[in-house]
């Protein structure tokens, strides 16, 4: 069964509306298909960005200070 598309008031700068309207129109899709696209790409980005730091929290950290001390150690500055 699909979900009715949800309602919701957005208020963009002029200069993005215009943008939007403009880049809408070019590509044969309503607003609210690029909107929603976009959304779903910055989800999809948060999803990626946390599945990557769950694959590295077990890895060793190391203090800014620690870096540039290794850094000097091996002539890098």
């Amino acid at each position: 069964m699909n979900d009715p598309s949800k309602r919701s008031t957005v208020y963009f700068e002029p200069e993005v509306h215009q943008a939007l309207r403009l880049k809408a129109a070019i590509t044969h899709r309503s607003v609210s298909d690029l909107v929603n696209e976009a959304v779903r790409n910055v989800l999809q980005d948060d999803q990626d960005d946390l599945a990557a730091y769950e694959n590295r929290v077990s890895e060793p950290t190391m203090t800014y200070e620690d870096l540039l001390n290794d850094l000097k150690a091996h002539g890098k500055l």
